[in-house]
């Protein structure tokens, strides 16, 4: 098999690929539809509103950190995954019940997005720490690269299939087809085979619900990886507010936008099969992602047409994913395995949680002086974490002159990363195992 695609080699990898792929698609569908119903139907295009629906949604990852990080380390995370799959099934039946009878309101739907919100926080970390329970440390990276190929190449159908659906029989029914691709995901987990998960790693003093946080303070390399995460996260990923109001500008109905969605996703996916063929994840193209992603949002801010507007999007994917894949996959195999679930926790709320601080300014921004002007912000936003992440790379030393090459920088990936002791952590730990960084994390 070749390295692509070398985490399907085994089994349990396999199946849930193939359950995570069809739940995505629904997923897409769902995220498309409830935009475009708070955008359009529950308000007269008030971007604003939906970047409140966005905040309520990403808001409890970045509140229950702490909680829900500790959960994924502590208890069984394919039966937690039963639980917060089988809640947001429920959900989504009742938005499209509730659409369908034609009650749905505005503050019925903040709701339902809070709701969502919270069943997520329990449920990103546990599915992201699940994928080092499916693969050995080695295929780690792989397997997350796979997992974004996964979820992009359901984004190229989700979102396309869901304007279809709206403007044929209506958004109510989109949630219902949601609802129905959940059941892929829990008979995945049903078949996966418990003797061949990757034993869980536990330490003595890794219990405490601060670990996580400490264990980060003294990594300053996932310092600056969550950093910039967060201003992506927060300024430069609020799609569904440029995608659904640059598409009412171009005159577009739920289809236009829909498929504006599914272009994003072409070049995602291109990102995420190329983060499969590398070895490793390396945090400088972490950095370098992020300086794709601003020349990308600024260009596409400056289109003219629809068409190409949506050829722009294309590059947006490819940089975007190119930057979270590579960052989520350094995380996941360069973290202590009894602390991963604490930090991964702290990765997704500081990915998810800066939504309810940018997307109601990038979605004030879209009200008041258009699209394009909040496009604009998110490139920006871009900009800085780029300039942060090299900053960082100047400030290290690991980026200096090529040494037989006059105007050619190279980085130094042998300068080791500082370890952390366990004393940092509790007096509980000290007399234990040293916690100490695999050595992919003492490279850049």
């Amino acid at each position: 098999m070749s390295a692509m695609f070398r985490s399907f080699s085994v089994f349990n990898y396999r199946v849930w690929f193939i359950g995570a792929l069809v739940s995505n698609v629904g997923a897409w569908m769902q995220a498309t539809a409830l935009s475009w119903v708070v955008l359009t139907e529950l308000t007269n295009n008030d971007a604003g509103a939906m970047g409140v629906t966005m905040a309520l949604q990403f808001a409890p990852p970045l509140l229950l950190v702490s909680v829900t990080g500790w959960v994924a380390d502590r208890f069984d995370r394919r039966k937690l995954l039963f639980v917060t799959q089988s809640l947001l099934l429920l959900l989504g039946l009742a938005i499209g019940a509730l659409l369908l009878a034609g009650v749905m309101t505005l503050p019925l739907m903040y709701t339902f997005a809070l709701a969502l919100g919270v069943v997520s926080a329990f449920d990103n970390p546990s599915r992201q720490a699940f994928v080092s329970d499916l693969v050995s440390r080695e295929n780690a990276s792989n397997a997350v690269a796979l997992n974004a190929a996964s979820f992009n190449g359901a984004r190229m159908i989700g979102p396309a299939v869901a304007g279809i659906v709206i403007v044929a029989v209506g958004t109510g029914w989109v949630f219902f087809i949601n609802g129905v691709t959940f059941l892929a995901m829990l008979v995945a987990l049903m078949l996966i085979r418990t003797d061949d998960l990757i034993p869980r790693v536990r330490h003595a003093g890794a219990s405490r619900l601060a670990d996580g946080f400490r264990y980060v303070k003294g990594r300053p390399d996932l310092v600056v990886t969550f950093v910039m995460v967060f201003l992506l996260g927060a300024f430069g990923m609020n799609f569904p507010i440029f995608a659904s109001t640059m598409a009412l500008e171009f005159g577009q109905q739920a289809d236009g936008y829909g498929l504006l969605s599914s272009i994003l996703a072409v070049g995602s996916l291109a990102g995420a099969l190329l983060a499969a063929r590398r070895d490793r994840a390396r945090i400088r193209l972490v950095i370098v992602g992020a300086g794709m992603f601003a020349a990308a949002a600024f260009l596409s801010a400056a289109m003219p047409t629809y068409w190409t507007y949506a050829a722009t999007l294309m590059l947006t994917g490819f940089a975007v994913v190119t930057t979270l894949t590579t960052a989520n996959g350094y995380v996941q195999t360069t973290t202590d395995p009894a602390l991963r679930g604490r930090v991964l926790a702290l990765y997704m709320a500081i990915l998810m949680g800066g939504t309810p601080i940018g997307a109601p300014i990038v979605g004030w921004v879209a009200a008041e002086w258009g699209p394009r002007a909040a496009i604009l912000v998110g490139a920006s936003a871009a900009f800085v974490a780029f300039a942060i992440g090299l900053a960082w790379l100047l400030i290290s030393g690991r980026l200096h002159r090529h040494e037989s090459r006059r105007f050619a920088l190279q980085l130094d990936e042998t300068r080791p990363l500082p370890v952390v002791a366990p004393a940092e952590f509790s007096d509980e730990v000290a007399g234990t195992t040293p916690i100490k960084l695999p050595a992919d994390a003492r490279r850049g």
